[in-house]
């Protein structure tokens, strides 16, 4: 039996780009690593403000520069980004429905979490279509493979104390670690604790980890 896995936290909003560059490249090498890999729903809201961090569309020059950014990173990563056409009114709207509902997808169906998190991803930043009305919620949980009845269920549990406190607690969890934006990774290494942020330090995550980095889309294991 070889050594157990290293436990990895990916704690992410769907409002953010970044988050999904970042999600997409844990899952492709969580296995090629040998990594637990633990996504924690978070609400990038509450951290900005936790951190007094600004969001990037109260920075004209950052949204500028996350235009072309965003560009280069889709074809880098190889994920379908698209920057939305009202990129200020989709901060406006937030994600704390989506991110509350995420929670309760993790909390009664976390084998779903994954589809569930793309498929919000693939709405807002590929198909510039809305995360923020119970259709709109609904839609991405089935096309990620929810049944309706199922989706249904756990859009009325996103109002309930029990998923209010737990999205609370994740957060603060982030916070406590020292997030000040989204994507917020956490490699638990040899007892140590090592907080990166951004989806930029993957690299950097693999030399903690004493693993090799191939770029963002490794190759297959038996390529």
């Amino acid at each position: 039996m070889g050594p157990p896995p290293r436990t990895v936290e990916l704690f992410y909003d769907v409002l953010s780009p970044y988050s999904w560059l970042g999600f997409e490249v844990l899952c492709r090498y969580q296995k090629l690593w040998n990594v637990q890999l633990q996504l924690r729903p978070s609400f990038l809201g509450a951290i900005l403000r936790d951190s007094g961090n600004l969001p990037p569309a109260e920075i004209p020059r950052r949204t500028q520069y996350m235009r072309s950014d965003l560009q280069r990173l889709q074809q880098l990563f190889q994920v379908p980004l698209r920057f939305p056409k009202d990129f200020p009114g989709i901060v406006r709207k937030g994600s704390l429905s989506a991110m509350r509902f995420l929670t309760a997808v993790d909390t009664e169906q976390p084998e779903m979490l994954k589809k569930v998190s793309r498929e919000l991803w693939m709405r807002i930043w590929s198909r510039d279509e809305d995360i923020t009305e119970p259709q709109s919620i609904l839609a991405a949980a089935e096309r990620a493979g929810l049944s309706a009845e199922d989706a249904r269920a756990l859009l009325e549990k996103i109002s309930t104390p029990q998923v209010k406190n737990q999205l609370r607690e994740t957060t603060e969890a982030a916070c406590r670690y020292g997030a000040f934006g989204l994507p917020t990774t956490v490699a638990h290494v040899d007892g140590q604790t090592h907080m990166l942020f951004g989806s930029d330090r993957m690299e950097l995550l693999a030399h903690l980890l004493g693993e090799k980095w191939m770029g963002p889309v490794p190759p297959a294991p038996n390529a």
